[in-house]
């Protein structure tokens, strides 16, 4: 099969078609053939050097795809060849098809199909794990998110609504519009205002009861200042950099719960047990039109180049999708 693989670290230009053996499913795995990857900022990282995948014979990327089932492993019960399934997986995916544990697996919602369905899992499972799963956003509550814009931004937005929940993000200029028209409620431009005063002005002073934050850096102590006593910051990112000065105080007195989270890391189990909550929870969603993935445009495999350079300079609304033809 081809698949992209990084012989080197470096720019988008190390990305490298190849032809590599066809993945062999383990017993409990399934082989499936890609229609489509999307573009993720863990992509970028580990183009450079900085977030490496797990092991395997040959380094590819790609953390999220969409595609039919080709071969089944010995014990695999739950699925059939031909079905259309998503999942995330570790790494792997910028390939023409990847092996996979059965129970990562989500029915391709049939109101998205494919290949559009690539863009629902890294971002969809990422903002409802944090948002619902650790942060605990229940109807009523508020949220402040960072990165509006981005995929797990747009589908931050979607999920507030869907639970009843409010939501302030924080956006460049360019996105305002989006994030507006997506349904979040209040819109802070970053360049031009105050995230923590916009948020107190939204909830009267309160404070928001989550937040999920994939800045880092400076952002950390406004995050402690947006947020209610009792609430809880969900760190997902440090794209602001990752150090920072942190008021304790401030936390302590506030009595902030501040979580730290990766999807990438955990055990499988774990990765086995939020993928299977999330398509329990959210397929019906995506079935209904309530819930859909949002696509700033789409490149093909051998495009991968041109896709990450599109996704550095962070002008995308949503999703990045890659066919796989």
């Amino acid at each position: 099969m081809r698949a992209i693989v990084l012989e080197s670290y470096g720019g988008p230009e190390v990305l490298t078609m190849r032809e590599v053996p066809d993945p062999v499913p383990g017993p409990d795995e399934v082989v499936v053939r890609l229609a489509a990857t999307a573009v993720n900022r863990a992509d970028l990282l580990q183009v450079k050097g900085f977030y490496p995948g797990p092991p395997m014979p040959h380094e590819i990327p790609g953390m999220e795809f969409a595609g039919t089932i080709a071969v089944l492993g010995e014990r695999v019960q739950d699925h059939a060849i031909g079905d259309q399934v998503m999942a995330i997986v570790g790494g792997g995916a910028y390939a023409e098809q990847v092996a996979v544990h059965e129970r990562l697996l989500m029915p391709v919602p049939t109101n998205v199909g494919l290949p559009d369905a690539a863009a629902i899992p890294e971002v969809f499972i990422t903002a409802y794990d944090a948002m619902v799963l650790q942060g605990g956003l229940t109807t009523g509550g508020w949220a402040l998110v960072h990165a509006g814009g981005s995929g797990v931004g747009t589908a931050a937005i979607q999920l507030a609504g869907a639970i009843g929940a409010r939501i302030v993000v924080t956006c460049s200029t360019g996105k305002v519009e989006a994030c507006r028209t997506l349904g979040a409620d209040v819109v802070v431009d970053r360049t031009t205002e105050d995230f923590v005063e916009r948020t107190l002005e939204a909830t009267e002073g309160v404070g928001v009861d989550m937040v999920l934050d994939v800045v880092g850096g400076d952002y950390v102590v406004r995050n402690l200042a947006s947020t209610r006593v009792g609430g809880t910051i969900v760190q997902v990112g440090v794209l602001g950099g990752g150090e920072a000065t942190v008021p304790v105080g401030t936390l302590l007195m506030k009595r902030i719960r501040w979580v730290g989270t990766t999807l990438r890391s955990r055990p499988i189990e774990a990765k086995i047990e939020t993928s299977r909550r999330c398509a329990h929870d959210l397929l019906p969603l995506f079935d209904s039109g309530v819930l859909r993935p949002v696509i700033d445009r789409t490149y093909t495999l051998d495009e991968i180049a041109d896709a990450h350079r599109h996704v550095a300079t962070d002008a995308n609304i949503g999703k990045v999708l890659v066919t796989v033809p």
